[in-house]
């Protein structure tokens, strides 16, 4: 069968406007607000945030409210590794959170250890290996799910937008970060946690305390407490 030039014209505009459909869907956070948050890490990373290295290593990521990757940028020598946590960590805290209730990753610690009603869920939606090289993944959902420190939900106006996740030093020092982050990009308006005086922010448990409630361990003696972040 022949196709017409009339024919041809249809099927061409029909696939730039798949094109920019698809370009203008990549990612629900406005670029701005993204460009904003991806400003702020290399300040953050310099602070006293009770981590291992000074400046940290980082790898920082920003998924939509749809999970899909915005983002993810690193600051010096970050470990490879690390990206696919700070996608993961960004995808955790957005699926975990909601308009009444706002959970870090920080927060999912012990309950997703044995006999938490969360075990077991770590292995429930896998990072995909294909968006493990930089600079892949940008607009789709690469998956993880990671329940240690270092990942918050994003809000405006009361409701999620999306998620952050940090990855390269301690967990505790990567919630620090990110922490500090969400709140300078005024990010930060949650409604409600199961964490530190009814936040999401960290809440330690105590030494020798089995896993509970919300909380979770500290990494080093260096650790910045909640009430200081």
């Amino acid at each position: 069968m022949q196709t017409t030039s009339k024919q041809a014209m249809l099927l061409v505009t029909g696939l730039i406007f798949s094109l920019s459909a698809a370009a203008e869907h990549a990612c629900d956070i406005p670029e701005a607000t993204v460009q904003k948050i991806q400003n702020l890490l290399p300040t953050a990373v310099t602070q006293a945030n009770g981590a291992a290295l000074n400046p940290s290593r980082e790898w920082l990521a920003v998924v939509d409210r749809q999970g899909r990757l915005c983002t993810a940028i690193k600051v010096g020598d970050a470990q490879p590794y690390a990206r696919a946590l700070a996608i993961g960590k960004a995808g955790t805290a957005n699926g975990f959170s909601n308009s009444a209730f706002a959970a870090s990753t920080a927060n999912l610690y012990s309950l997703a250890q044995p006999g938490g009603l969360l075990y077991g869920f770590n292995s429930s939606n896998p990072f995909n290996p294909e968006f493990m090289t930089p600079g892949t993944g940008i607009g789709k959902v690469a998956g993880g799910v990671v329940t240690w420190a270092g990942g918050v939900p994003l809000y405006q106006n009361g409701v999620v937008i999306g998620g952050l996740g940090l990855a390269g030093d301690t967990a505790c020092a990567d919630h620090v970060m990110a922490y500090r982050i969400r709140r300078s990009a005024g990010l930060d308006g949650i409604p409600y946690g199961g964490g530190y005086n009814g936040t999401d922010n960290i809440d330690y448990l105590t030494p020798g305390q089995a896993p509970a409630g919300y909380k979770h361990p500290r990494c080093s003696a260096t650790d910045i407490m909640p009430g200081q972040i």
